[in-house]
């Protein structure tokens, strides 16, 4: 996977770079405003199986959790919430998106967050070679193994969806 020189760097990006995990970087365009995770699929050419989205969620004041799952599928919060070890979790107001990980809505991905939080990724994405998170900023994903990612992040697989 050849990396892109000429691409602003996000922290995403950099952690990558850093630990020497191999990546590629595809970019896609925003003017349209249709960055949603499946018609951004459609524009980078890949199947919406491949394509992740990283939901941040919360258990209550200081436990947060990233879970990373297909962008057609939606987090099943009990399955998440026993994942995680808790009673309930809840998706995480969109206001608390950026001082919690540094990252806006549409451009958060599960590397490169102000903190390492436990994070889970469906276990959907065992099934094939490489998926496609954002890359910290609308328009832009990078291209992973999902092992790699796992290990990068200390994430765990488990059924979310």
């Amino acid at each position: 996977m050849a990396k892109n020189a000429k691409v602003q760097k996000t922290n995403a990006v950099r952690l990558l770079d850093q630990k020497k995990v191999p990546y590629s970087l595809t970019e896609y365009e925003i003017t349209d405003g249709q960055v949603d995770g499946i018609t951004v699929a459609g524009k980078i050419g890949q199947p919406v199986e491949s394509v992740y989205k990283t939901l941040m969620s919360t258990a209550g004041k200081g436990k947060f959790y990233v879970f990373v799952i297909p962008v057609a599928a939606e987090l099943n919060l009990k399955a998440a919430a026993k994942a995680v070890g808790e009673k309930k979790i809840e998706m995480l107001p969109v206001k608390d998106l950026l001082p919690t990980t540094g990252y806006i809505r549409g451009g958060c991905s599960p590397l490169g967050m102000k903190k390492l939080f436990p994070t889970f990724i469906d276990e959907s994405a065992k099934t094939i070679d490489h998926i496609f998170v954002s890359a910290g900023k609308i328009g832009m994903q990078i291209c992973i193994q999902p092992a790699d990612l796992a290990k990068i992040i200390n994430a765990k697989f488990a059924a979310i969806i």
